[in-house]
């Protein structure tokens, strides 16, 4: 089966097209035939293209809305430019598999899009305004390209966290606001604390039961999930993706009353307040230079910048918190799982937040930790460490696909 898979977002749009079936799921033989990215969609679009096996394409192409987009990746896919074996024409796309970013309570695994559920999607949008909206964007661009006979398939952000317990994923306001509006823990990146789950299992020949790990999702969004026995029992993110973790341009957690403070001193209205925390914040609010971490530690080494160095001392310490914390809600764990931007390609912020965990059994070792970059995937902690710390490149892509699949195909999702 041909699987296109669509993460949409307000102004970008990214593709992968992977072939893969239960038998191929089973073996690990999926193919990634194709793979691109759209940014700037609305206007003079730059556009990315990448077929298997052949070089990357770069152009630039008027692109007025999501449907132009989607459109223009199916034509390039199924021309002889782009040259993908087994995709001739549009009939040769078996399926879509969507990321949509938020679930609620009502979606806990992934699911073929019905008019119901897409209902669904849209009754989420006050938990998620600026991201469902694009997301349903790109499941009604697919059914009108496609047709409404070929299956399409949401995955959900937050189903991994749904196993959250209660005492995990309720606010302590008063319980009202939860009963009339779903003022909860959420959870996000679960598509990708999932994966590395499933790689870290597969990488220690164990059960799903015998899953005892934290994850580390660290990129320009950052946050870390605890998961006992295979399901995710707390995480950082919250009802959005703001809290937790310091990120790119994001705060992670304030105290609440900052807010009314800077209403009162800088006149800002509630909007804009929202809009700093989320996009002036973070790395780029500390340093005030940037939000790229390689930046970051190349100003930090080569300039000794104060502010670049004290963004990435308080990302490492606000990261190696959650791992204290977690481990103590969890009773313990075997290991610390890296994945995401900067987990797979920094090894000196793997070491920045290893570096006091000494006393929890957690000794890395210097040279694995420093050749695990560019899609390392392995053991970068000592033999003899008692807590375990791994690299995984998460791939949520795949996942995407091999949930289409199994929808598609009535088998159970693997959680």
């Amino acid at each position: 089966m041909n699987v296109l898979v669509l993460n949409c977002g307000s102004s970008t749009v990214k593709f992968q097209l992977i072939a893969t079936d239960l038998d191929a799921i089973a073996k690990n033989e999926d193919r990634r035939l194709a793979r691109g990215a759209i940014e700037r969609v609305g206007g003079e679009a730059i556009i990315t293209l990448k077929p298997e096996s052949r070089e990357q394409q770069r152009l630039a192409e008027p692109l007025p809305d999501m449907r132009a987009a989607v459109d223009f990746f199916i034509r390039w896919a199924t021309s002889e430019r782009a040259g993908i074996t087994g995709i001739d024409s549009i009939a040769d796309i078996h399926a879509v598999g969507h990321r949509v970013v938020h679930g609620g309570e009502r979606f806990t695994h992934s699911i073929l899009i019905t008019d119901e559920v897409l209902r669904g999607i849209e009754d989420c949008i006050e938990l998620a305004p600026l991201h469902n909206p694009a997301n349903i964007k790109g499941i009604q661009a697919a059914r009108d390209l496609f047709g409404p006979a070929l299956p399409q398939v949401a995955v959900f952000d937050t189903a991994f966290h749904q196993t959250l317990p209660e005492r995990a994923y309720l606010y302590a306001i008063p319980y009202q606001y939860y009963r009339r509006y779903k003022v909860r823990r959420y959870g996000f990146h679960g598509t990708s604390h999932r994966y590395v789950a499933y790689r870290y299992r597969q990488i220690r020949n164990l059960t799903r039961e015998q899953t005892n790990i934290i994850t580390l999702h660290l990129g320009n969004g950052c946050s870390a999930a605890a998961i006992r026995a295979g399901d995710s029992i707390d995480t950082s993110m919250g009802m959005t993706p703001l809290e937790g973790l310091v990120m790119g341009t994001r705060s992670g957690d304030i105290d609440p009353a900052i807010i009314d403070h800077l209403v009162i001193k800088e006149g800002l209205m509630a909007h804009q307040i929202e809009s700093l925390l989320n996009t002036q914040s973070g790395l780029i609010g500390i340093s005030g230079l940037t939000n790229d971490m390689r930046e970051l530690l190349e100003e930090a080494h080569e300039n000794n910048d104060r502010r670049a160095r004290l963004a990435i001392d308080i990302f490492c310490y606000r990261a190696r918190k959650y791992i204290g914390a977690y481990l103590a809600a969890m009773g313990g764990a075997d290991a610390i799982v890296f994945t995401g931007g900067i987990g797979e390609n920094s090894p000196e912020v793997r070491g920045l937040i290893c570096g006091g965990l000494q006393y929890m059994g957690l000794e890395l070792d210097p040279e694995r930790n420093t050749k695990c970059t560019g899609g390392c995937e392995g053991l970068i902690s000592t033999d003899g460490s008692r807590l375990a710390a791994y690299t995984i490149p998460t791939d949520e892509e795949l996942l995407i696909a091999r949930d289409t699949v199994r929808s598609v195909r009535g088998a159970p999702q693997r959680y």
